[in-house]
């Protein structure tokens, strides 16, 4: 007899990527009789396969940005599947532990209405009836968790206190209802009541400003264990943080932080391996660049330091020579630097490497686009290690234009006393294009594309009213205004997306993006962001090979949405729309798929990009036949 025979599969299985994103720990999984709470990293169970997740310079970012003194990444476990063998996967919490019976009851209200009204029960009497009500005919009756919950913006988690609630304090021990009018989902439509006092509050309460109907948040931590409870943090204004109304199937209750590298081999690296070769016998007494063109002419340098300038290795002996450690770069500055450093391709076309790519030839552009793109890569192999970090309940996260974390919230934990992150990496190709810096800069004097901006910008600083984000202790706000040539290279990579998905071979769900604009230069990297098969590994370097046809049909189809003329002219500090960091971008033209989006479909405006019907003289790009 099979040790598996008469085994219960599992109520629900979920992906390892799906780990880092939807349902990481302190997230809610509906089951069919329950809800659940995943557990913590405390609550992972490894067996003996562990496996690790090598990426040094991640690591080293984390360790700085959390301020801890060693980071490590490991994938998530996966669930044994031998009953005989030790029990790996990850532990789950119930939660909520209030239910509702499922019964066919109704109560008339003193305004003459009828509602739908079930029995809202703690688990604790449920227990002994083995999960199951009791009605008033001694009939065991099925129950549901029930769909509301209560949670604080920092990420703190517990079951509405039903009775403080319905009492706004006051002591009775009384059976409580739940009465719903109408299809359920208006929150002044349903009530909550006392059978023994008979006091009945509507849940709309709890949803009213300032109302604080919840109470103050206790710092409740379920998915870390029972004994969790932390200090809760305090508001903008220094004041006690209150409960707030979450729907736990609702999209905002979740939103995973993670951080995200593309393994490159890194320009740094590479020279100071060059200089390594030759530093103590050619080039420690140099002077100057000329002398470092001078020592070239021996065979020994010229070997070592082929593929390299003479002032990028000027500039490497005197960092040798200073005392002074070199400024730390950012996640996004070492992988442009890298794309534009060498000369025709980067890394080996080997099997078992990370990455390597191309520069694809500029002859075959159109004229109009030759001062316009500076290089495309074609990028054959490529890495992406993504490590989740922390999460945020209410709002998603925000991640600047460099890729850092921006922690202006204090992080949720992930795990007690941890110095692990979960981690999963991704292999496939992308398609890198770089902008010529001369052409942009010469955009910016424009006085049409400095009017957008000034627009752009005062929806950016009334996003920033409205959301109460105030400047830290020196004085800078926390998030900082992207700049147009952010905005525009992260309008045109949606258009080209939306433009390839048809091609390509992937979905457009399946491509994720990756924007560089800053003083290292600007560029977009298109890449698959998938850990599964979907499509053929090739399918993006060949629309790469052709990316000028693609460019051409992103570019005609951003300048009319389906939406217009009301798109074209939404203005960003319109408050009646609230979509203050958006300019001319909706779902009809530039919003995609937020796993492709760096930005969760924000910073957008394709009058940066194109001419629209409502903007002129702003676009970057010119008006072509």
């Amino acid at each position: 007899m099979s040790p598996n025979k008469g085994k219960q599969p599992p109520a629900g299985e979920i992906r390892q990527s799906q780990v880092l994103s939807s349902f990481g720990p302190g997230s809610m999984v509906d089951l069919p009789k329950q809800s659940i709470l995943i557990g913590g990293l405390n609550h992972w169970k490894f067996g003996q396969e562990r496996v690790r997740i090598y990426e040094p310079r991640l690591e080293e970012y984390l360790q700085q940005k959390l301020n801890l003194s060693n980071v490590a990444l490991y994938e998530p476990p996966a669930s044994s599947k031998d009953a005989l063998g030790p029990r790996t996967g990850i532990q789950s919490f119930m939660f909520p532990r209030w239910f509702l019976a499922q019964v066919d009851e109704s109560f008339e209200a003193p305004s003459g209405k009828r509602y739908r009204t079930r029995p809202l029960l703690p688990w604790k009497k449920l227990a002994p009836l083995g999960g199951k009500y009791l009605d008033k005919d001694r009939k065991k009756r099925s129950v549901v968790p029930v769909r509301f919950v209560q949670a604080c913006v920092y990420g703190h988690i517990s079951d509405i206190d039903w009775r403080f609630f319905v009492h706004k304090g006051e002591s009775c021990t009384g059976d409580l209802w739940l009465d719903e009018g109408g299809t359920g989902n208006d929150f002044a439509d349903i009530f909550v009541r006392c059978e023994a006092c008979k006091r009945r509050r509507p849940l709309s309460d709890a949803t009213l400003p300032k109302s604080n109907a919840l109470g103050l948040c206790q710092g409740d931590r379920p998915w870390l264990g029972p004994h969790a409870r932390q200090a809760c943090g305090r508001d903008v204004n220094n004041r006690p943080v209150f409960n707030k109304l979450l729907i736990r199937s609702a999209s905002n209750a979740y939103f995973a932080q993670t951080s995200t590298v593309i393994s490159l081999p890194s320009a740094d690296e590479a020279i100071k391996k060059a200089v390594d070769a030759v530093y103590e016998n050619y080039l420690q007494f140099a002077e100057d660049a000329e002398d470092i063109r001078r020592e070239r002419r021996k065979p020994q340098v010229s070997n070592a330091l082929e593929g390299f300038s003479d002032e990028a290795i000027w500039q490497e002996v005197c960092q040798r020579r200073s005392d002074t450690k070199p400024e730390p770069k950012t996640i996004k500055q070492v992988e442009i630097e890298t794309l534009l450093s060498q000369p025709d391709e980067i890394g080996e076309d080997l099997p078992d490497t990370d990455f390597y790519a191309r520069n694809r030839s500029l002859k075959q552009l159109p004229p109009f686009l030759k001062d316009y793109i500076e290089r495309i890569v074609l990028v054959h192999r490529l890495r992406e290690v993504r490590a989740q970090v922390s999460f945020t309940r209410f709002e998603a996260p925000f991640q600047d234009v460099d890729g850092e974390l921006q922690l202006d919230v204090a992080p949720s934990a992930l795990g007690l006393e941890t110095e692990w992150f979960p981690a999963i990496e991704t292999k496939g190709e992308g398609i890198f294009i770089s902008f010529q810096p001369k052409t942009i800069d010469a955009w910016l004097q424009r006085k049409p594309v400095q009017k957008r901006g000034l627009e752009l910008r005062q929806g950016f600083e009334t996003w920033l009213q409205r959301r109460e984000i105030k400047p830290d202790e020196s004085g800078e706000m926390p998030i900082q205004f992207p700049g147009l040539p952010y905005i525009m290279l992260h309008s045109l990579s949606h258009l080209l997306i939306t433009s390839i998905a048809l091609e390509c071979g992937y979905s457009a769900s399946a491509i994720r993006e990756r924007v560089y604009a800053g003083p290292s230069g600007y560029g977009i990297l298109l890449y698959t962001g998938s850990s599964g098969s979907e499509g053929t590994l090739g399918g993006l370097i060949q629309v790469g090979r052709k990316i000028e046809h693609h460019l051409q049909t992103a570019l005609e189809s951003g300048r009319l949405c389906s939406n217009d003329p009301v798109c074209a002219q939404h203005q960003p500090e319109e408050l009646y729309e609230e979509r203050f960091r958006h300019g001319a971008a909706c779902h009809g033209c530039l919003l995609i798929s937020e796993t492709s989006c760096e930005q969760g479909n924000e910073y957008l405006d394709r009058a940066l990009v194109v001419e629209t019907v409502e903007t002129q003289g702003a676009a970057f790009f010119p008006t072509f036949q």
